[in-house]
């Protein structure tokens, strides 16, 4: 799998090189605008509004739209000269515990590579460090925005390096809490007792059922097969009426 660039993990005076892999890959189906009359495809071209001329992408550049709606030219040198600190690698700059990180706040994720034999001892030694304190490290990466903030911490005996969204980007869940109910012990327990029924820890056998039933319908129009029909949906369920019932009723 090719890398996306390398670098190093600088921790105080170590440092280890290492490359950066993404960790997720999409297996989404994507498909091509066309014109239903004669199947044609149908492609997006930029045109200037104002010429009406059709543009290459060298021709292109970016603009901030004002209140009057013109645009203002912003060019490559003037964001390359803003005053931003860029970090030349991943910077350790403190460790903390697993659980202190909130889930919504993180993004993208990379695996990180040992780069050479040099590389492998400092990379196991990190690594079985963060293992045996249950501890994650914070650190400062830049690798082709400015500066952020990330986790490193360790899956399958791998670094994973997870970005951090700004506090600003995490919207607070104020904005969606439930009004206030009175809800007893008793249907507490009930619903103890449902997660326990509908354990969930292994999800090796989870499947993206939307793609694979795509790829069959695909696959029936390209061999000439007739295209599967959906399945009958069963109607949905009435209104809860008695929550503790429901609950007694969904466990057994």
């Amino acid at each position: 799998m090719p890398a996306l660039l390398s670098t190093a993990i600088s921790f105080g005076l170590v440092t280890i090189p290492v490359a950066v892999v993404p960790a997720t890959e999409s297996h989404s189906i994507s498909f091509r605008q066309i014109h239903l009359e004669d199947g044609g495809r149908v492609r997006n071209r930029k045109i200037c509004e104002e010429c009406g001329k059709q543009l290459v992408q060298d021709e292109i550049g970016r603009g901030w739209e004002l209140p009057d709606g013109s645009l203002m030219e912003v060019t490559d040198e003037e964001l390359d000269s803003l005053p931003l600190e860029h970090v030349r690698a991943i910077e350790v700059i403190g460790f903390n515990q697993a659980e202190s990180v909130n889930p919504i706040s993180l993004g993208h994720s990379y695996y990180l590579a040992a780069k050479g034999a040099i590389a492998a001892k400092s990379y196991t030694l990190i690594t079985k460090a963060l293992q045996r304190t249950d501890k994650i490290a914070v650190v400062r990466y830049s690798l082709r925005d400015p500066t952020r903030l990330a986790l490193l911490r360790v899956k399958d005996g791998v670094l994973l390096l997870q970005q951090l969204l700004a506090p600003d980007e995490v919207r607070s869940p104020t904005l969606v809490s439930p009004p206030e109910a009175d809800v007893d012990d008793s249907e507490v327990h009930g619903a103890l007792q449902l997660a326990e029924a509908f354990d969930a820890e292994d999800l090796s056998g989870f499947r993206d059922t939307y793609t694979d039933a795509l790829t069959e319908i695909i696959n029936a129009k390209v061999e000439g097969r007739e295209v599967p029909a959906a399945p009958e949906q069963e109607a949905p369920g009435a209104p809860v009426v008695d929550l503790m019932a429901a609950l007694n009723e969904t466990v057994a």
